[in-house]
């Protein structure tokens, strides 16, 4: 039977809408896998590491006797290399300064900064930067020797003050001072590790930098009961893994592996009781660890991949335990969010 000029006009539309939703569905999928694509990943995954740049701060990062790297921020890297590359050893670590770190991240040196470095506006704009998930809440802080008699920052009139140049520690004492009507004398230490011995030779009267800096540096003096760590902390030093901008399918897989870590202490999930999770109902659960693969599937990960982490790494809070409590550390404002913290992770579906 032959159709109405009516009917071959809504025929007519009903076809081309069919084309046309074909044709955005397949552009799309182009467009999604070129989303997933990036010059940092491609070089990842062709190299088979990551490169990653680290301080020199016990308990966050340094080699052991064996010099196999340990540390906070040493297993950050881990998890992240576990849900890139199925392996927690493929990740070299690499020292830099605050002076080098920053310029080679943006000269493609390193595919990831995990050297304490503070998130800022300027970092992320005129840099270029782009920031994970916070991994620890830090502030500054000023290590003084004892025998000063100061308890609190304000006290420091005259002193000189040991600072390291390229941080934003130079410029938050300076406006420490400036903002109290106090006067103080810097002195630029370009080396980290040189700013114990202006300590111990008294060149210095304190020296300042992010309080997790400063609780390493203290144990690493000769006599660590003759200095103090003043209770002021000079600013807010929220510390972040930093990458360079261009590749989204990057800062995401970055953003989700830390995300891991916090969600699975949120859960109570262990390095040792994570097999028994495998067994829970909680769909949410069921999703996180794989056990259901549609998480994984549609992000183009092993299903297994946070499940990986925990069971190789253990959870936020077991790498806190492992590496900063012994220093002295409380969780503070580096507890989750249901313990009065600032830890979040977003939803895993």
């Amino acid at each position: 039977m032959g159709l109405s000029i009516s009917g071959f006009h809504k025929a007519l539309t009903a076809r081309w809408g069919r084309t046309l939703a074909a044709s955005l569905v397949v552009a799309g999928g182009l467009l999604s896998a070129e989303a997933q694509a990036g010059p940092t990943l491609d070089k990842i995954t062709q190299r088979g590491t990551i490169k990653a740049g680290v301080g020199t701060t016990p308990g966050f990062f340094s080699p052991d006797s064996n010099g196999r790297w340990q540390g906070f921020f040493v297993d950050i890297g881990r998890a992240i290399a576990i849900a890139t590359l199925g392996n927690q050893d493929k990740i070299e670590f690499t020292v830099s300064s605050p002076q080098q770190r920053l310029p080679a991240l943006q000269a493609g040196e390193f595919d990831i900064l995990l050297s304490g470095v503070t998130v800022t506006i300027t970092r992320a704009f005129k840099l270029g930067f782009h920031f994970g998930p916070t991994v620890f809440y830090d502030g500054q802080g000023i290590l003084v020797r004892k025998d000063l008699g100061v308890t609190k920052a304000a006290d420091l009139e005259g002193a000189t003050i040991g600072v390291q140049s390229g941080t934003t520690g130079e410029l938050n004492i300076a406006d420490f001072f400036r903002r109290h009507g106090k006067s103080f004398k810097a002195l630029t230490i370009e080396d980290t590790r040189q700013f114990n011995a202006a300590l111990e030779e008294g060149r210095v009267d304190a020296i300042t930098q992010d309080s997790s800096d400063l609780v390493g540096k203290r144990k690493q003096l000769k006599n660590p009961e003759n200095y103090v760590l003043l209770p002021e902390r000079l600013s807010k030093e929220p510390l972040a893994p930093a990458v360079a901008g261009g590749d989204d399918r990057w800062l995401e897989l970055v953003n989700w592996s830390v995300n891991a870590l916090i969600q699975a202490e949120e859960w109570g999930i262990t390095s040792a009781n994570v097999d028994e999770f495998l067994k829970s109902e909680d769909p949410a659960i069921r999703r996180f660890l794989g056990v259901d693969p549609s998480v994984g599937e549609a992000i183009g990960l092993d299903p297994k991949w946070a499940y990986n982490i925990v069971k190789t790494l253990g959870n936020y809070g077991e790498l806190f335990d492992r590496h900063l409590k012994p220093l002295g550390w409380e969780r503070g404002y580096n507890n989750l969010w249901t313990n009065g913290g600032l830890l979040y992770s977003p939803p895993f579906r």
